[in-house]
């Protein structure tokens, strides 16, 4: 972003400075980092509750008879099999097979009987690329592609006590809310899309509601939660979270140089749905590819040492660099530095000797382990 722009401001911008927040310009917004300590809204979140403003991500609205036909074919997934007020995760690649974002779709009500709605949820440094793509790839379906990302904020409840505080908000069925699904509800006298598709490793909750409720829906969750540890969360805590939980991040585990099945996610690629879909010929030549030569696999690596791995750092081992640090950070769960990182094949399986990170010139000795580094007891 040149500095002659503006950076955009989420409808709670002002209570994020109220709140003596660390702001920072995160893909063109001005989002909070940090309020107090990192550490402590991590914790808070793995053991109480966080509260996050996620009204940075791209929202965007693909509705009409043909909208699960587009979508199937402008995505890598099968849509069309989505039910209503179920969501899902798949992802948007180029022809070539490329990344071009990771997305979670949901299918919404039907407003009327011919007609579906879907929701369709991207990365806010990728929304823009998202939009266009999905209107360039809309010609001849008998579907809207409508940018909302104006239309929505977005807060997110995380943390074991989530759905005590939610409860105590709303009259929606929570109980019968399952992991990946939305339903309409109000909450706090406001009506809102209640998701639950967390990004922490944690279960939670995602409030989609009109701008203009944002503060409000914010206070209220606030003061719910005074009485179990809730703390508002930055989105510091929110990366160490996603990395201890092994989620990717665009950018970092997803990107256009990376197929599905380079990344390990070629489970989103559904080649059995009908028809043809953008990336379909590449992406058959990539599972083949990928099941007689395993491409580099993606790992975590927990450090022996104190010394934390960043993005970019290459893997090692006997001399020779086997792969590179995606992503990086001391771990307030574990207690040590760990990373994510692709290595090649003969070195991913977990427990592999002689591995290490090359850091600034040193080479510090790294265990491979299996992804996920942290999964909550359910």
């Amino acid at each position: 972003m040149s500095s002659t722009e503006e950076l955009r401001h989420t409808a709670l911008d002002a209570l994020h400075r109220s709140l003596g927040a660390t702001m920072t310009d995160f893909a063109g917004w001005d989002m909070p980092l940090r309020y107090g300590s990192e550490r402590d809204e991590h914790n808070a979140v793995r053991t109480k509750a966080g509260l996050f403003d996620l009204s940075h991500m791209g929202e965007i609205t693909v509705t009409g008879p043909q909208a699960a036909a587009l979508l199937n074919f402008a995505l890598v997934g099968n849509i069309a099999s989505v039910g209503v007020g179920r969501a899902r995760y798949t992802m948007i690649c180029r022809a070539d097979g490329g990344i071009l974002d990771d997305l979670i779709v949901y299918r919404l009500a039907e407003t009327e009987a011919a007609s579906s709605t879907y929701l369709v949820v991207a990365n806010a440094s990728n929304a823009q690329v998202v939009l266009d793509a999905l209107v360039e790839r809309s010609a001849g379906f008998d579907a809207e592609v409508r940018d909302d990302r104006d239309a929505y904020a977005l807060i997110a409840v995380q943390g074991p006590e989530s759905p005590g505080i939610l409860k105590s908000l709303t009259d929606a069925d929570l109980d019968g809310l399952k992991y990946y699904a939305g339903l309409p509800g109000t909450v706090a006298g406001v009506p809102a899309l209640i998701a639950r598709t967390g990004y922490t490793g944690e279960d939670g909750f995602e409030l989609f509601v009109k701008p203009e409720h944002a503060v409000e829906l914010w206070q209220a969750l606030t003061k719910a939660g005074e009485g179990v540890g809730l703390v508002p969360c930055g989105l510091s805590c929110r990366d160490t979270l996603r990395l201890e939980a092994g989620m990717p991040l665009y950018g970092h585990e997803l990107s256009t140089s990376l197929t599905p099945f380079d990344a390990g996610l070629g489970r989103v690629v559904k080649f059995e749905k009908e028809g043809d879909f953008v990336g379909r010929e590449a992406l058959t030549e990539a599972a083949a590819r990928a099941s007689q030569n395993p491409p580099r696999v993606l790992v975590g690596l927990i450090a022996e040492g104190r010394r934390v791995p960043r993005a970019g750092y290459p893997v090692v081992a006997g001399g020779e660099v086997i792969g590179e640090v995606t992503s990086g950070a001391p771990s307030p769960t574990l207690g040590k530095p760990i990373a994510m990182a692709y290595v090649d094949a003969a070195h991913s399986a977990p427990g592999t000797a002689g591995v290490g990170v090359d850091i600034r010139g040193s080479h510090e000795p790294y265990e491979v382990v299996a992804l996920p580094f942290y999964k909550r007891q359910k």
